[in-house]
């Protein structure tokens, strides 16, 4: 460098903005420091500086405020924000209004004069239009400011401006549909609708259909033209969840799609302009599938422009309490009587493994809000609730010539003695046919290689039935089944 660039640095904490100028000084750089905004609109208007650093919470003015009014006299400054706020919204109003990176506190120091030499060598662009601004009071689509999350935030805060392909990976009950939302919610096309399709709740022969539409007697019971999924999502989102369940001859016209940007309604000869952005999601490992050959490995390339994968609660323990009181407020908002969780219960809850994630967290505190007295849920509650989920029919082990129904009243026996002189906790009925019926549903789809109405004339049950247990119950509906 010919001449040493100038960093302001503006943060309500002494003992940052020190740490910070030394850090700063080391990679040789020049550092002013602040402690409040108006200074850094001093220094800013009078043409100080080249770059800022600036935190969000400030005593005099927040520095998210600021950034507008910094872009709009000097467009090509570069602005680096902090915040220990750490939620998707303060991630994506920082890139919004401006800002050239958000960084999450506490960050590493390498990782900032990484951003800061990053930030002075790219070349500059043209200022882009203020993006969408959201009220500050409006429901945060996401929870948690574990460092996991964080990570997703910076990412999807870069993804909110563009339409770039998004596929998101995750176990169930881990909030890929509240991620497709957000970036649908808070990004370019967010005007348009968002539409949610689940490709393994739908039969394999209807999915062309659902996804492009059909033509007045296209097929027999087509008595007038349907659009589909991608004309009604027409400059919007489409989300393509549990796209591992899709069937192969649905993966070619996907692919097809894809490609050429436009598609073809079932019994329709006029090409169709596809005008949607694309979000993919599955909790299946597509790799694997790519290598059983059921699923294309040129439709995952086309997908999988920007992955994203959610962590599973067991590895974000620290948001739960968060998550609690977000879930309990919910519940109360919803008329259910106002509840909250003793430390210990809490430290509890984060040692459980939430094998069903966020998705059964909110399910016990809404259990926790509706069928218990007290005002204060403590350990034992907690310890009976999550002895209460039923081990699996793997595990109850029959004995030899032990019929099934002897297997489940032995199994339901030692269950009701584990609770000694008590009871077990209220709901032991729903529990006990879940543990069966989602096993039972489950190896029936997969004897019948996922044919969902064979399938249902198999248990016996109505095609729509089964379409809703499959949603209802999470059941995997894996293409292909037994050998």
């Amino acid at each position: 460098m010919t001449t040493t660039s100038t960093i302001l640095v503006a943060d309500d904490d002494r003992g940052i903005r020190t740490v910070l100028a030394q850090a700063l000084g080391r990679a040789g750089y020049e550092v002013r420091t602040t402690g409040n905004a108006s200074t850094l609109w001093r220094w800013v208007s009078e043409g100080e500086g080249d770059l800022v650093i600036t935190d969000v919470v400030m005593p005099d003015e927040s520095g998210l405020d600021l950034l507008p009014r910094i872009k709009k006299i000097r467009p090509e400054m570069r602005i680096i924000v902090m915040s220990a706020q750490n939620t998707l919204l303060t991630a994506v109003k920082a890139t919004q209004r401006g800002a050239f990176e958000y960084l999450p506190k506490p960050f590493d120091l390498k990782e900032l004069v990484a951003v800061v030499n990053r930030a002075l060598s790219t070349p500059r662009s043209s200022p882009a239009e203020g993006g969408h601004e959201q009220d500050e009071d409006e429901k945060l689509p996401l929870i948690g400011r574990s460092p996991a999350m964080q990570e997703i935030y910076r990412t999807l805060a870069r993804l909110m401006g563009t339409d770039l392909t998004v596929m998101i990976t995750g176990e169930s009950g881990t909030g890929k549909e509240l991620v497709a939302r957000a970036l649908h919610n808070y990004g370019k096309r967010r005007n348009g609708p968002f539409v949610a399709i689940n490709m393994a709740a739908i039969p394999r022969e209807l999915i062309e259909s659902e996804l492009f539409g059909h033509e007045k007697g296209a097929f027999t019971g087509a008595t007038q033209r349907a659009a589909g999924r991608f004309e009604q999502a027409e400059g919007g989102t489409l989300f393509l969840d549990e796209i591992g369940d899709m069937p192969p001859e649905a993966q070619t016209r996907l692919l097809r799609v894809l490609q050429e940007g436009e598609y073809t309604t079932v019994g329709g000869r006029t090409p169709i302009r596809a005008n949607v952005r694309i979000v993919a999601a599955t909790h299946r490992d597509l790799t694997q599938l790519i290598r059983q050959g059921m699923f294309r490995e040129d439709l995952f390339y086309r997908l999988n422009v920007v992955p994203i994968r959610l962590p599973p609660l067991r590895e974000r323990v620290e948001d739960i309490p968060e998550l609690v009181r977000h879930f309990l407020a919910l519940a109360a908002s919803e008329g259910l009587p106002q509840k909250t969780i003793d430390a210990q219960a809490m430290d509890r809850m984060k040692r459980h493994r939430w094998p069903g994630n966020v998705r059964e967290l909110e399910n016990l505190v809404r259990r926790l809000a509706a069928l218990y007295s007290q005002e204060v849920i403590g350990i034992e509650v907690i310890e009976a609730e999550l002895a209460g989920g039923l081990p699996t029919m793997d595990a109850m082990g029959a004995t030899e010539g032990e019929g099934l129904s002897a297997t489940v009243e032995r199994h339901l026996r030692e269950y009701f003695n584990s609770h000694g002189d008590g009871l077990p906790p209220p709901g032991v009925y729903d529990r006990v046919l879940r543990e069966v019926e989602k096993p039972l549903i489950a190896l029936a789809l997969e004897a019948t290689r996922g044919n969902q109405i064979k399938a249902a004339q198999v248990l016996g049950l109505n095609r729509n039935t089964l379409r809703k247990k499959i949603r209802d119950l999470d059941v995997s509906v894996a293409r292909g089944g037994l050998k």
